[in-house]
């Protein structure tokens, strides 16, 4: 039986989803996205849907352990889970999409009890070896809701039959099993060496519904870097101009 989750989305650029959960009901969520929880809600860690299971998590990247809050109390209890860096949370209702959709490996936040979330690679060589961020996939299948985050503004499109849409593998956030997923390469010397974009770009082909992204967390963090480098470096030549200003005045008597 599908469990009938309530939620209310918290915020504006950092948002929080807040989830009711009747007595039995249950949320899974990834480690160390829970922000609070009511009295009668329990965690139980575990590695889903067993030790293969959480070793394919642990090889891409993400935790070998999912946590499920159960409510074992007698009356309603609110469990919540924050996103990690601006952005939106989207809901999704597997019931709607076929019980699938695929999404970016870190773009999963939190999901209903019956939600099973597995890693899905490419099947396409291209996009295992030059997908950038968009080659490692997670599978989200069953029933019920999901929250997924995407970093900036959302952008959903739904794509006809043979309608097509090229990404930056980075921008592309969740879609749906039913469009074709490939990497292209962009071509040209030029592009490749000064394009700025990234040498691959991410495919879709319709029918089915995508959602981007604005802001890839590998760009905010690229930013980030590069504005700390630069403030290193101003301060670096900050700290030589001033040592060169005072031993000018030792040196002058001053």
């Amino acid at each position: 039986m599908t469990d009938i989750i309530d939620y209310q989305v918290f915020g504006d650029d950092l948002q929080m989803v807040e989830i009711g959960l009747d007595p039995g009901e249950g949320v899974r969520a990834e480690v160390g996205t829970m922000a609070y929880m009511e009295d009668g809600i329990e965690m139980q860690t575990s590695t889903g849907s067993g030790i293969f299971s959480g070793l394919k998590r642990m090889v891409t990247g993400e935790s070998f352990f999912i946590t499920t809050f159960l409510n074992s109390g007698g009356a309603k209890s609110h469990v919540a889970f924050a996103a990690p860096y601006p952005g939106k949370i989207i809901p999704l209702d597997l019931n709607q999409v076929g019980g699938k959709f695929l999404c970016q490996k870190d773009a999963f936040l939190c999901a209903a009890q019956g939600i099973e979330i597995e890693v899905a690679f490419s099947k396409k060589l291209g996009a295992g070896i030059f997908g950038g961020e968009g080659f490692i996939l997670q599978r989200l299948e069953g029933d019920g809701l999901a929250f997924v985050h995407a970093g900036g503004t959302i952008i959903e499109k739904n794509l006809a039959q043979g309608e097509s849409l090229r990404v930056d593998t980075g921008c592309l956030v969740a879609f749906a099993p039913s469009v074709d997923y490939d990497i292209q390469f962009i071509g040209g010397f030029t592009n490749a060496l000064f394009g700025g974009e990234g040498l691959f770009l991410a495919h879709l082909k319709g029918p089915g519904q995508v959602y981007l992204q604005s802001l890839p967390f590998s760009r905010l963090a690229d930013r980030i870097l590069a504005a700390a480098r630069f403030q290193q470096i101003g301060e670096k030549k900050g700290f030589a101009g001033l040592g060169g200003d005072i031993l000018g005045d030792i040196i002058s008597g001053g």
